[in-house]
């Protein structure tokens, strides 16, 4: 029936009413909070684009996730930004390179907390790109042996989940093929499968120090216009033994993550990257919007796109209003 039988607002009229209608909900065990780690001793840097973000050495990113993991956030994600780069990223795979180490020292002290690794090239290059140059193209093929070497070294610093960034193509399968042969069967692959070529990765770049020394990423990163082009980047990932797919950004891809959630059945991340954290950081900083709520509706909408897990860097601060 229609007005004025129905009243849409009669469940509206107070916090208790609205509560229990609500049909979705962020949750701490929704949230996965992403670590900036260096080298040295008693490092907590702050990074001027991410208001409220650091970089961490390694004694110190062990004391945030103590923090967050007390808050009730599962996991953290760990970048590594290495004391020195070169053409081949020989840090990436390097066992006493800095994700190994933060990923030791946070298992040790927390086996609890779910330690997951971005494997990628691009924080230990020296040219900033996300595998190995041929000249001034980025080969395919012998990335994917890199990233392979890379996130079985992350296994054997006692990783639950790696999570490879890079988009080449078939890097999920050799990942999962270098792990099982290395026997770890039981780590398990989350792809950033859906991996837009955006410019909302600006100050991730600043802070994990991976500009491209030239040119961009758009020959291996995806056209920001395709849609149906990530459902078979999905595919292929899942048929390769992706556990679990990622649509990175997110707020900018609702309709990518909304895709993917009606197309499969597996457990679902997407990414509030940086630079949709911080333009919602910013704004609140000159008193345009207020940026607690923003915040929450913004990833209220990741939720309701679809996705089980989202990456933040507002996570700690989200658990502790929930």
């Amino acid at each position: 029936m229609s007005f004025p039988v129905t009243r849409m607002r009669r469940l509206r009229q107070n916090e208790t009413l609205r509560g229990m209608v609500r049909e979705n909900r962020l949750a701490r065990e929704d949230l996965i909070l992403p670590l900036f780690v260096v080298e040295g001793t008693g490092v907590r840097e702050a990074i001027g684009s991410m208001p409220g973000v650091f970089r961490y050495s390694v004694d110190q990113v062990v004391v945030e996730a103590k923090r967050v993991a007390a808050l009730g956030v599962p996991g953290v994600i760990l970048f590594g930004i290495p004391a020195e780069k070169d053409a081949r990223g020989s840090g990436a795979d390097d066992s006493e390179g800095i994700v190994q180490r933060a990923s030791r020292a946070i298992v040790d002290a927390l086996p609890e907390l779910c330690v997951i690794t971005d494997v990628c090239l691009c924080e230990y290059t020296s040219h900033g790109h996300c595998g190995v140059l041929d000249g001034h193209e980025v080969d395919n093929d012998a990335s994917v042996e890199r990233l392979a070497r890379t996130a079985v070294s992350h296994a054997q610093a006692g990783a639950t989940i790696v999570a490879p960034s890079d988009m080449m193509d078939g890097r999920v399968g050799a990942i999962r093929r270098e792990l099982d042969a290395n026997g770890f069967e039981n780590v398990a692959i989350l792809s950033y499968a859906a991996k837009y070529s955006s410019a909302f990765y600006g100050p991730f770049r600043d802070a994990a120090e991976s500009t491209p020394e030239f040119g961009d990423r758009r020959g291996y990163q995806m056209d920001p216009a395709n849609r149906r082009e990530a459902l078979r980047e999905m595919q292929l990932d899942l048929d390769e033994g992706a556990d679990m797919l990622m649509v990175k950004p997110a707020m900018a891809y609702l309709d990518i993550l909304a895709d993917a959630r009606r197309e499969f059945s597996v457990p679902l991340a997407a990414y509030h990257v940086s630079g949709e954290y911080s333009m919602i950081k910013a704004a609140g900083e000159r008193g345009w919007i207020d940026a607690d709520r923003a915040m929450e509706e913004s990833l209220i909408s990741i939720k309701r796109a679809g996705a089980d897990l989202i990456l933040t860097y507002a996570a700690a601060e989200i658990a502790e209003r929930l």
